[in-house]
């Protein structure tokens, strides 16, 4: 994952340096400090406009408005007082000092896995008495609430619309609960849930965890650089959230909003992370089998995704192109994956190599699209018979070490999407110049079972041979 591999190479710069004292040059470029310097002037001006050489909570709560929850524009404040200064007479001071406000920053953007821990912790604790896990996991809240309100208040949702008219607060606590799931106690266990709120957090914790989990720091920097405004050219959103590509020349309400989408994005290859192209919806194409055959074949990787009938949310990544043809395909970059009522991921096992399979209109093989398992006990299964599908799971998948998906395990559904990811390469353009045979199953399988020939066979565009 880039995340994870830009967060780990800049967390491990400068991991030696001593905090004593908290003092450290800058790390922004000069062009950067100059930004910095002048949003702390703004902030520390009077209201008579004189600069005060220091700050007040309700002076950024003035200038960021209604960009981010006050809870986080607290913890964004509470982060920079509690950095110590050099001057000691400002120890004391209730303000926030032009060093202190660019110590902060710095190292909450630019620092070392260490100093960016040292950070989060102070935006964490309560004012008196130790750390817990509960104050862990109401800072979370708050960040992922923050996140997904900037992102809307600023339009930069990148073409995702919800459902409602702001991000559900399920899909909040799904994303919550994937963040906290990689954070590790002393005694080496994960975080399991509410038994585990009062235990207390150490420093060393909470760094281990920012460096695991990069979402953590990814989603500070928008929090900082679309809340408050600042160096948003050096913040890339389109690596965080891909664009909505559905061209229907309106709003287009998918199953997923904008934190599924973030989540999901994460674990795709760079190259998928760009753009989505929607190539089906039942809410578009109907309730269709043949429909889904004919807009998702020959259109390169794409992630399917299911809303059940219990409100469930699930699907697959389908690393290569969706084929109709009775064997498996794909390769072991597939996964499975769920979104409600959990956020998680389930890779390839190396067991076997059922990644995908899509067929239609056989009477010795099973019709329909399937991913992971075997025959008639896929990980996750949509029938021809459309709005119907299972996910066997007893115990686990055999391909991808899936749980069961849906909510029954013989399921059905009436909201479908596919998106194809990134941009259609060549290769797969030039399939999908065929005839009206190829692109309704249906038709097809009802001629091969007249025992009539495809007369447009032969009148196809012949392929250029490869070098």
């Amino acid at each position: 994952m880039d995340f994870r591999r830009e967060f780990q190479r800049a967390g491990k710069m400068g991991n030696a340096k001593s905090l004593s004292g908290q003092k450290m040059a800058s790390r922004f470029l000069p062009e950067e400090q100059a930004e910095v310097d002048k949003l702390f002037d703004v902030l520390s001006s009077s209201e008579g406009g004189v600069a005060t050489g220091t700050f007040s909570l309700e002076a950024m709560k003035s200038h960021v408005k209604e960009a981010l929850p006050a809870a986080m524009v607290t913890r964004l404040y509470n982060g920079m007082q509690r950095v110590k200064p050099t001057d000691r007479t400002l120890g004391s001071c209730r303000s926030v000092s032009r060093e202190q406000f660019t110590a902060f920053l710095s190292q909450l953007l630019r620092g070392s896995c260490e100093e960016k821990g040292l950070m989060v912790m102070n935006m964490i604790s309560a004012a008196e008495g130790p750390t817990k896990t509960r104050d862990v996991q109401k800072f979370t809240e708050d960040l992922v609430a923050s996140v997904a309100h900037v992102l809307t208040h600023r339009s930069e949702l990148r073409g995702w619309t919800c459902r409602k008219s702001e991000v559900p607060p399920d899909s909040m606590q799904a994303m919550v609960a994937q963040l906290l799931s990689e954070m590790k106690f002393q005694d080496g266990y994960k975080f399991q849930g509410p038994q585990c709120l009062d235990q207390v957090c150490d420093q060393a914790m909470i760094e281990e965890w920012v460096f695991h989990v990069p979402h953590v720091g990814v989603f500070l920097s928008v929090v900082v650089h679309r809340g408050l405004c600042l160096l948003g050219s050096s913040f890339d959103l389109s690596t965080l959230v891909p664009e909505c590509l559905a061209d229907q020349g309106g709003r287009f309400e998918s199953i997923l909003d904008v934190l599924s989408v973030i989540y999901l994005s994460s674990h795709l290859a760079p190259e998928h992370r760009q753009r989505w192209r929607l190539l089906f919806s039942t809410q578009l194409h109907g309730q269709s089998f043949s429909q889904l055959c004919s807009h998702i074949t020959s259109q390169g990787p794409s992630l399917l995704v299911l809303e059940d009938r219990d409100g469930y949310v699930f699907g697959g990544f389908a690393s290569c192109s969706w084929e109709v043809k009775p064997q498996f395909q794909g390769d072991n970059r597939c996964f499975l994956f769920s979104i409600a009522p959990r956020m998680a991921t389930h890779l390839h096992t190396g067991y076997n190599n059922h990644f995908m399979y899509l067929n239609y209109g056989q009477q010795t093989m099973p019709n329909g699209l399937g991913m992971g398992g075997q025959h008639h006990y896929f990980g996750l299964w949509v029938a021809a018979d459309f709005g119907k599908g299972h996910s066997k799971a007893k115990p686990a998948c055999t391909t991808y070490n899936s749980p069961q998906l849906s909510a029954q395990e013989d399921f059905l559904f009436d909201k479908m999407e596919v998106w194809g990811l990134g941009n259609l390469l060549e290769e797969y353009e030039g399939k999908n110049k065929k005839s009206v045979l190829d692109s309704n199953p249906e038709a097809r399988s009802l001629l091969e079972i007249s025992g009539r020939a495809r007369h447009s066979e032969g009148l196809r565009e012949v392929p250029r041979d490869e070098d």
